[in-house]
């Protein structure tokens, strides 16, 4: 089980895009990295694909690693690091900052 999710909420709290909030897109977890929208930006030259995608410089979020990410708490919007709980039987997450059970389903 993943610390971290497809769809979480996360904070940058290292390197040039550091204090950056954005949803987690994708998570590598053979590479030990993780996609956030709208951080890591990089740009990529492409070439034109007929007869919809035309090329030129395309800028994409690229992949960080994930020691550079921390998840949001969703109680009180502050990054926090990840327990586990067993809650019915079932292992789900818990923010280690408050207590509070990330896992919905």
């Amino acid at each position: 089980m993943a610390r971290i999710k497809r769809n979480d909420q996360v904070v940058v709290i290292s390197g040039k895009d550091k204090g950056k909030t954005g949803k987690v897109l994708e998570v590598l977890p053979k590479r030990n990295r993780v996609v956030v929208e709208g951080v890591n930006i990089v740009k990529r030259h492409t070439k034109a694909r007929p007869p919809d995608e035309p090329g030129g410089v395309i800028e994409k979020p690229a992949a960080m690693d994930l020691s550079n990410v921390a998840l949001i708490d969703p109680e009180d919007r502050r990054p926090t690091r990840v327990r586990y709980s067993e809650l019915k039987g079932k292992k789900v997450r818990v923010s280690a900052r408050t207590g509070h059970t990330i896992d919905n389903d």
